[in-house]
């Protein structure tokens, strides 16, 4: 590829099913890498394999790309560009001229063979134990192919509407030589690969040949995909050279496997309902089984910090700041930094990177989102709903101890109301005399109070404590249980000051009347 070449880069699932979060990560390192270097960054669907064809599919990885924030230039679901169309099945005058090329160039050749006589193939080598069965360069001369058959028999079986395949002729004895911008050079032998199916008898290409065509079409400049792509990189060299392609051929990159969390082995979805987390961006039901898998979306998880955890899993940036906003990402990001071996996938870590973005997120923007759980908690517990300062308040202490808004509630419901049973393990421990005595003092000294900042509230605390004789610390947990019912929360008198004098004072006076 020559170095002034327009940097070009593709994403290109299939719809088969739901996006998987590795599959997320591929998008957004191509967005991340196109827009570092002023490039165009495609979205293309390589549905060549109808049988595999699952509903819904198609709308759910445009869904999810949008949430995630990576928006294609062009492509399916984002605009057409000049390369339209964008979904393979679409495309499907384009790429039989190409299989013929290689036919007649003597790259590629008709194969007649039927699954009855494929699967018999497989039974004759797997009984003289090899390993690996395949159509290749020695069991091709054995098969009903343009290679063992007279020109008359093709002829006739093609003009009898025969069904038949096209096949790539790998050849006998070559080293193929792959540079990859990860992995450096990678080189295979011919042997260890089969002659793949280019074109199938439905009339449609199989993804090998699909896109590669689609590739050049497009004027793709790198190709950024994961690993598990690379063992057919060394057929698609093979392609890009027989269809005389070879000098404007993309860079490949092929990324790290997305492994378990104890990192045996790539991670499934499987692997995410044993260990209680999504593997998909979005909330998925099979439109077959019913089943419902969930998202990170519907967990509350925020898309910015899901794009920063995914950024890091499989590239480092150059030093040790962990926070990037997408901006960021792509001055930072660069190929050259990204690991060959698989990434350890992390749920704690994907909390922790939610937690530092709910953090970042303003008060008002949470209050927008936490009033529609207090609206339903209004209605269940029969408190009135508090204005929108009060509540932006709340969520500005709570931010600090939540992973998800979602948690709001349960951390914070004693804004709303008060608590409906106290830990019992405190006020067993905690409440004596000598505390039923300095708390019947505070009740006192916070109602005469004038005014009912936290200073002013830490400030007689201390002066009560000092009044009762006792230390303050001896009360101050037990202080927080009898306003809050829970031993854990934000800043103790910051939350006595949100609460408001009156409502400490009742709630001091409640636990007085119920703890003897």
């Amino acid at each position: 590829m020559t170095e002034n070449k327009k940097v070009r880069v593709r994403y290109a699932p299939s719809p088969t099913g739901p996006l998987h979060m590795g599959g997320v990560r591929t998008a957004l390192y191509n967005y991340l890498f196109a827009r570092k270097h002023g490039g165009d960054f495609v979205l293309r669907i390589e549905d060549t394999d109808q049988g595999r064809f699952v509903p819904g599919a198609e709308k759910y990885i445009i869904e999810s790309l949008k949430w995630c924030g990576i928006c294609p230039g062009e492509g399916i679901g984002f605009g057409e560009g000049p390369y339209a169309p964008y979904r393979q099945s679409e495309r499907k005058p384009f790429y039989r001229q190409y299989a013929d090329q290689l036919v007649r160039s003597g790259h590629a050749y008709y194969a007649f063979d039927t699954p009855e006589e494929l699967e018999a193939m497989r039974k004759r080598m797997e009984a003289a134990k090899v390993t690996a069965p395949a159509y290749n360069a020695v069991t091709r001369e054995h098969m009903k192919n343009a290679l063992t058959l007279s020109e008359d028999e093709i002829n006739r079986r093609i003009s009898g509407g025969e069904h038949y395949v096209i096949r790539i002729k790998i050849p006998r004895n070559e080293e193929i030589r792959l540079h990859d911008i990860i992995r450096g050079w990678v080189v295979v032998h011919s042997s260890s690969l089969d002659d793949k199916v280019l074109f199938k008898s439905d009339g449609m290409p199989t993804y090998h040949l699909a896109n590669v065509v689609d590739d050049y079409l497009m004027k793709i400049s790198h190709v950024i995909r994961g690993e598990e792509w690379l063992p057919s990189a060394p057929l698609h060299v093979l392609l890009y050279r027989y269809l005389g392609w070879e000098d404007v051929m993309p860079q490949f990159a092929h990324l790290p496997l997305v492994l378990r969390p104890d990192g045996n082995g790539k991670l499934s979805k499987r692997d995410g309902d044993r260990l209680g987390f999504p593997v998909f961006p979005l909330e998925w039901q099979d439109p077959f089984t019913k089943e419902v898998s969930s998202g990170y979306r519907e967990r509350g998880y925020i898309p910015e910090g899901f794009m920063n955890m995914l950024a890091l899993l499989g590239w480092h940036p150059s030093g040790n700041n962990e926070i990037f906003s997408m901006d960021e990402l792509v001055r930072e990001f660069s190929l050259d930094r990204v690991s060959k071996a698989g990434a350890k996938f992390d749920p704690e870590k994907a909390k922790w990177f939610n937690q530092q973005y709910l953090r970042m997120k303003s008060d008002e923007e949470l209050a927008s989102v936490f009033v529609r759980e207090l609206e339903k908690q209004s209605v269940s517990h029969g408190f009135a709903l508090p204005g929108s300062d009060y509540i932006q308040r709340v969520c500005g202490l709570i931010k600090e101890k939540a992973a998800f808004i979602g948690e709001f509630w349960n951390l914070g419901s004693y804004f709303f109301m008060p608590p409906a049973a106290y830990d019992e393990e405190v006020i067993k421990k905690r409440w004596t005399p000598a505390a039923r005595a300095f708390f019947s003092l505070l009740r006192d000294n916070y109602a005469s109070a004038m005014e009912f900042t936290a200073p002013v509230a830490e400030n007689i605390f201390k002066s009560s404590a000092g009044q009762a004789g006792i230390n303050p610390g001896q009360v101050m947990q037990l202080f927080r249980v009898i306003i809050s019912g829970i031993v854990g929360g934000p800043a103790l008198f910051d939350t006595a000051e949100l609460l408001g004098k009156e409502a400490v004072v009742t709630r001091i006076e409640a636990a007085l009347q119920k703890f003897t």
